[in-house]
C-alpha cells in the first residue's frame, strides 16, 4: 500500500476501496453517542507580569485561547451508522487480526451483540476496561470513571498475541513476589488504570477526543508486529499514527472532520495525506 497514509474523507467511502485482509490490528475510538456536541479549547501560557494566573515562584502567566475543536456526537440511528463500519473492519483484518472497539456504558453492550453476530462468539478475547481519574462527581450516582475497549479477532484458533511486547506493571505488592519478578513487573490484567492526556502535557494537541499513547501503544505491541499495518478509521488526533511509527507499525488513518486532518498533519508529518479520490 506504500507509505503511511491520513485519508481525508467518509470512513463509509473510504474503506470499501481498502484491500481485503491487509490490517492485523484495527483500532476504532467512533463517537460514543452522548447526543451532544463535543468541544475542545487549546490553551497556551505566555509568561507576563499581568497574567491572568499565577504559576511556580510566583511567575504570572498569560492564557492565550487557541483553535475551537468541535464534532457532533449524536446520531439518530447510531447502530445503522456503525454496523457497516465493522463489517467493513471484519473483511479488511488478516486471518490474525484482532479489533479493537473503544466506547463507553452507553453503547458498549449493544456492540457486544453487533460483534458476537459479526466476528462470532467464540471470536470475542477481552473486554479491557479503563479507568482513569478524571471528570465531574456526581452525587446521584456512582460517578463514572471507565471507557470499554472490546477486542474480537479474525479466527479465535489462529490470531497474534505477543505478552513479550506488552509493557509491564509493578506489583501492588512488591513484598510477595521474588526480586526477579519484582524487577521484570507483571503482565496487565483487563482493568488497565492509565490517566487522560494532560492538559498541560507533551502529547496534548487540543483535540477532544485524544486518547492517551500509552493505552493504544499497549494494543498495537500486543496485536502487532514491527512492518505490519494497523487501521484507525475514526482517527480523530492520530494517536495510532504516532503510536504505530514508534513501534515500527506501517498505518493508515482515515477521518473526515478538517480539524483532525489538521492535527494529524502536525503530528505525523512524514505521512501522506490523500483526499478519497487519490485512493
Amino acid at each position: 500500500m506504500g507509505p503511511d497514509l491520513v485519508v481525508q474523507g467518509d470512513n463509509a467511502v473510504v474503506l470499501p476501496r481498502l484491500p481485503d485482509a491487509a490490517f492485523t490490528m484495527v483500532y476504532i475510538d467512533p463517537p460514543f453517542n452522548t447526543g451532544r456536541p463535543q468541544r475542545r479549547q487549546e490553551l497556551s501560557m505566555l509568561r507576563s507580569a499581568d497574567g491572568d494566573r499565577v504559576g511556580f515562584s510566583g511567575q504570572r502567566y498569560e492564557t492565550i485561547k487557541g483553535a475551537l475543536h468541535t464534532y457532533d456526537d449524536a446520531f439518530s440511528d447510531y447502530w445503522a451508522f456503525l454496523e457497516p463500519r465493522l463489517i467493513e473492519a471484519w473483511r479488511l483484518l488478516t486471518p490474525d487480526g484482532t479489533l479493537y472497539l473503544h466506547l463507553d456504558y452507553r453503547e458498549v453492550h449493544y456492540a457486544k451483540v453487533m460483534l458476537d453476530a459479526i466476528f462470532g462468539r467464540s471470536s470475542f478475547l477481552n473486554e479491557i476496561i479503563w479507568a482513569y481519574d478524571y471528570g465531574a462527581r456526581t452525587k446521584r450516582r456512582w460517578p463514572t470513571k471507565h471507557d470499554n475497549v472490546l477486542v474480537y479477532v479474525k479466527d479465535p484458533a489462529a490470531y497474534h498475541f505477543d505478552t513479550a511486547e506488552v509493557d509491564r506493571e509493578p506489583y501492588m505488592a512488591p513484598g510477595l513476589v521474588t526480586p526477579e519478578k519484582r524487577e521484570l513487573g507483571k503482565l496487565p490484567t483487563d482493568v488497565w488504570w492509565h490517566t487522560i492526556v494532560s492538559p498541560t502535557g507533551r502529547e496534548k494537541t487540543g483535540y477532544p477526543t485524544q486518547k492517551p499513547e500509552g493505552l493504544v501503544r499497549r494494543m498495537v505491541a500486543a496485536s502487532s508486529r514491527p512492518g505490519d499495518w494497523v487501521l484507525d478509521f475514526f482517527a480523530g488526533s492520530g494517536t495510532l499514527g504516532a503510536v504505530a511509527q514508534r513501534l515500527g507499525r506501517r498505518f493508515v488513518c482515515v477521518d473526515e472532520n478538517p480539524q483532525a486532518i489538521e492535527v494529524m498533519a502536525r503530528r505525523l508529518p512524514t505521512a501522506k495525506f490523500l483526499g478519497t479520490s487519490e485512493i
